[in-house]
């Protein structure tokens, strides 16, 4: 019998591919990984977006709202990468459904993993009860998703 899968965020997994060009891995993740029972993806990578990248926050709302079109992901220097974001999000749905995968667990804070707290838009460091763009289209999907916060950040 296969093993069911829980979709983990990359960086948690250890995987270098923040916005920073770093990790933030999460040893309980890892084993997983390596046991073959998580599957890591990066959004924000399958979105086309390159690593490292300026740091983004959603600006308007949160994940839904993006999802809703009254919402953006954007740089501090008003950037504007919600396409990619969006885009990214059901690249890793699409994953999620092909594999049957019914359980997400995601880095905490990000403005696609992001599941309950995300950062409120201003790049201040200041946050909001929210969801990222990611955790948004999972959970309109069904899919159980949980935020978890990584140990330090690892290049």
């Amino acid at each position: 019998m296969t093993p069911k899968l829980t979709l983990v965020s990359s960086c948690l997994a250890g995987l270098p591919c923040r916005y920073d060009a770093r990790a933030r891995p999460d040893d309980a993740v890892m084993q997983a990984v390596a046991d073959g029972t998580a599957l890591p993806a990066c959004a924000e990578q399958l979105g086309g977006l390159p690593t490292p990248r300026p740091p983004v926050e959603i600006v308007g709302g949160d994940g839904h709202d993006v999802l809703a079109g009254t919402a953006s992901v954007v740089t501090s220097d008003r950037v504007d990468l919600t396409s990619a974001f969006v885009h990214g999000a059901h690249v890793v749905a699409e994953l999620v459904a092909e594999r049957g995968i019914t359980h997400a667990v995601l880095q905490d804070r990000s403005p696609s993993c992001g599941c309950g707290t995300i950062y409120d838009g201003s790049h201040s460091g200041a946050l909001v009860n929210g969801d990222g763009v990611l955790a948004a289209v999972l959970k309109s999907r069904g899919v159980t998703v949980e935020a978890l916060r990584g140990q330090s950040p690892q290049r």
